[in-house]
This record gives C-alpha cells, structure tokens and sequence, in this order.
C-alpha cells in the first residue's frame, strides 16, 4: 500500500472545461474519474450522492471521463452523449440517468434520455454520431492516465488519489482528513485503506 505522501498526485487541475458540482471556495474537492458502464461506478453514484447530501456547501465534486473501452462497449459513446448534452448545459441530468439506466446505453437509449432532458434528439444524434466530443472525452482518459488512474472508480481528494474504498464512512473520513490537512492542491486526505477497493481495471 502507498504511503499517503506517495500517493499519485492530480496532474490536470480543475479547470473551466471540467463539470463541477459545487463551489471552487469550498474546502474540499473530490474528484471521479468514472465509467458510465462500470458497475463499481454505479455503487459509487449514490454513495457520491450521500457525501454531497451530507457536507453540501463544504464540498465541490467534479467528474472526468474514464470509459473501459475494452470491457465496456457502451462506455465511451455513453460519456460522449453526456458531454453533447452538457454542451446544452443539462450535463448533470444526463449524467444522473447513465447511472440510473447503466444497463440501457445502446444509441437510441440515449438518444431517449437527451430528448426527455429538452435536447433536441437530430441534433444530439449528429454530434453523437460525428462525433464532436470524442476528444473532450480523450483528453479526459489521458488526464487520468497521467495522474495514475488505472480503473474505476478512482478517487481523487484535494488533487491526491484516494487509495481507499468508496464505502460511505470511509470516504466521509478520507474527506475529513484532506479537510483538515495542510498538504496537497487544498490539502491531501487519508488515502490508504484496509478494505479493498472494488473498482474495474484497465
């Protein structure tokens, strides 16, 4: 196991092309490098859900794209509708329903869950189909590639990857110590962990 002063660091800080859920003065950030296809990430979601719910204001989440291609057929056309309808500014709303729906990423899935989202489903399928934001998903992978993702989810608290699981309590006390500490992009977190972490793996 990786001491916490070596764990791999984030090499592509937040910046304006990423999705982010809360505001940049908050204290803590946590950081997904996720897989809409992945069934590990879809035990995260809620789970991510339960920390936002929990610490609201003292938390800003962001989410890059890690698709599995060589396990996930759907995953990297999966993130690719995502960021056509975040391009719509909805980016968050489809996130959601790729993790409620993991099983039912074909096309016309998501060509389903653009149009209930408002967007207009000519137009999504043309970008979808082109496609306009496979690059915006690519840079994302090779990020994670960078900063030492090596499946997913994987995690990453104020910049340091979380070596942990993503069991609820732990991941509460892995925000707490980044919080608290002075290390890192706003302070590193606890990042080792007994438990497993149940992740797939590229």
């Amino acid at each position: 196991m990786m001491a916490d002063d070596e764990s791999p660091r984030l090499t592509v800080p937040v910046g304006p092309k990423d999705h982010v859920q809360g505001s940049a003065s908050a204290p803590v950030t946590l950081l997904e490098y996720g897989d809409y296809e992945c069934p590990y990430c879809g035990a995260a979601y809620p789970i991510v859900k339960e920390v936002q719910k929990r610490l609201g204001n003292e938390l800003r989440f962001v989410f890059r794209n890690f698709p599995l291609a060589n396990m996930h057929p759907h995953a990297t056309l999966a993130a690719e509708a995502a960021e056509v309808v975040g391009a719509e500014g909805k980016f968050w709303e489809m996130h959601d329903s790729l993790y409620e729906h993991q099983t039912a990423l074909t096309e016309a899935d998501l060509a389903g869950y653009a149009r209930k989202l408002g967007v207009d489903t000519a137009k999504f399928t043309t970008e979808l189909r082109r496609p306009v934001y496979a690059e915006r998903v690519r840079e994302d992978f090779a990020s994670g590639v960078r900063s030492g993702v090596n499946g997913t989810p994987t995690f990453y608290i104020n910049g340091v990857r979380h070596n942990g699981s993503y069991e609820l309590e732990e991941l509460l006390e892995a925000i707490g110590a980044g919080r608290s500490s002075g290390a890192g992009d706003k302070g590193a977190g606890k990042t080792g962990s007994s438990r497993e972490r149940k992740r797939s793996t590229a």
